[in-house]
């Protein structure tokens, strides 16, 4: 095995660390809060990670720009005088939007919960947007120790301190919202010690350079746009569930997708380490590549796809209040099979190929479908039923276009392998509605499993090979 071989699975190891602590913080926020706090507090609390999601993108792509333009480089190679005065102008830019945010809140909203999510969400852009320039540039860099700390340190000091409120008797989201936002800041300080040459600087150091970040936010902007559609594609659906039913209701689907959303982190790991990789790689190599992660990572997505039916009678029994939402998690459930793949696979390679702009592309025209039927089924309509399937219908059309686009780019066919998953799919949803009995998946599975033989067996000898290569 190289040494290159050897370096990525040490900094895969550090990020499944840190998202490892991440599932179990999310488990305890997803599992012991909505039984203890009542379904109306969980829902404020759901609001506000919900609209939190979003306030990242106020950094106009000046963030992504940097990733983009970086990645790949080592840490050592980046002029520390330009990145100083490029962190200091965006800590100005956040301050201002940050205060335009307070001052226009009490006009527009009268519920003083809604003002109080507000006020925190001006100190959550703040925190976030900061704290992601240093991410990035450690993760484009390649430094992922650092950067699978700074995520441990946030997760750990937010579970330390919604564990204490718990204990305690405290049952108000206000508290578990101030949590959040203390395990941001105290993970934004190690950051910044990290990333020391480029924050800690003298004074006389810094000076305007408007082109740099005019450069960094043209190139980022897109990609920004790209995300946040992304995003949005289920955000406008939890938007119109949450204007069309009650706050409760909206509670109860976040957690149904949020317990989806738990098999993303393991993920997202190897995606934060692939990045700086794949712009370093010769691009004749990564066709072959992607065939062999997607063997392998739709094989793990499609069998983890039977944990479904333990995990909802187990939820079923522990939050009986949730039940009704719950129902839907057949449904939900194969969502992680899209958003896995575009994850890990597609977004990824999208990045390093520098195709923003056909990313960007995809995810818009997928949101103004999702604004079109989201408004059929919540207002028209106003059918909670379909509205929960249009999410997994809306991702399952974007990760598909999306492929199509990337096999021709990387000149391979997986057009029968798309057709056979989406069957898969199908089969799950359906004998997970009707029936509920877990062995007709298993059977399915298992001939899948017997249909690719010959691309597994091709898959294992490929990973041989790169780790002699």
């Amino acid at each position: 095995m190289n040494s290159k071989a050897l370096k990525f699975i040490k900094n895969f190891s550090y990020t499944l660390k840190s998202n490892l602590i991440a599932l179990i913080v999310s488990s305890l926020v997803i599992l012991i809060i909505p039984r203890l706090i009542g379904v109306k507090e969980y829902g404020y609390w759901q609001l506000y990670l919900f609209y939190s999601s979003y306030v990242g993108f106020l950094h106009f792509g000046w963030n992504d720009g940097i990733y983009l333009r970086y990645g790949g480089k080592e840490y050592n190679e980046l002029d520390k005088r330009l990145f100083f005065s490029q962190f200091y102008m965006l800590v100005i830019l956040q301050l201002i939007l940050g205060g335009i945010i307070l001052i226009i809140t009490p006009a527009i909203f009268i519920a003083a919960d809604r003002i109080f999510i507000f006020q925190m969400l001006t100190l959550c852009l703040f925190i976030t947007n900061v704290r992601f320039m240093l991410l990035f540039v450690l993760q484009g860099t390649n430094r992922i120790k650092e950067y699978a700390r700074i995520t441990v340190i946030d997760k750990m000091v937010y579970c330390f301190l919604i564990i204490i409120f718990l204990v305690s008797g405290v049952r108000d989201y206000r508290l578990m919202i101030s949590a959040d936002l203390i395990g941001r800041f105290i993970s934004l300080t190690y950051a910044m010690f990290c990333c020391r040459e480029i924050v800690f600087r003298g004074i006389k150091t810094f000076y305007f350079s408007f082109g740099e970040a005019i450069e960094n936010i043209n190139v980022g902007i897109k990609l920004m746009f790209a995300n946040i559609s992304s995003m949005l594609i289920i955000g406008v659906v939890r938007f119109g569930i949450e204007r069309s039913w009650d706050v409760s209701t909206f509670g109860k689907i976040s957690l149904t997708l949020s317990v989806t959303n738990l098999m993303m982190l393991f993920i997202g790991a190897v995606g934060t380490v692939m990045f700086p990789i794949l712009r370093r790689t010769n691009e004749k190599r990564l066709a072959s590549i992607y065939v062999t992660m997607r063997d392998f990572l739709m094989i793990v997505l499609l069998g983890a796809l039977i944990i479904y039916y333990p995990l909802r009678a187990i939820l079923a029994s522990w939050l009986p209040n949730y039940a009704d939402g719950l129902m839907y998690m057949a449904i939900i459930f194969p969502i992680c099979i899209f958003e896995g793949k575009m994850s890990l696979l597609i977004n990824t390679y999208l990045k390093a190929l520098r195709k923003e702009k056909m990313m960007l592309k995809i995810n818009v025209l997928t949101l103004l479908l999702s604004c079109i039927i989201t408004f059929i089924t919540t207002i028209i309509f106003k059918n909670l039923n379909f509205s929960i399937v249009s999410i997994v219908l809306l991702l399952g059309i974007r990760c598909v276009w999306a492929e199509f686009f990337l096999s021709k780019q990387l000149g391979i066919s997986v057009n029968k392998d798309i057709l056979l998953e989406l069957i898969m799919i199908l089969i799950f949803i359906l004998t997970g509605w009707f029936s509920n009995w877990w062995f007709y998946y298993v059977l399915v599975y298992l001939c899948y499993l017997i249909i690719k033989r010959k691309d597994i067996i091709c898959a294992l000898h490929n990973v041989k090979l790169l780790m002699k290569a």
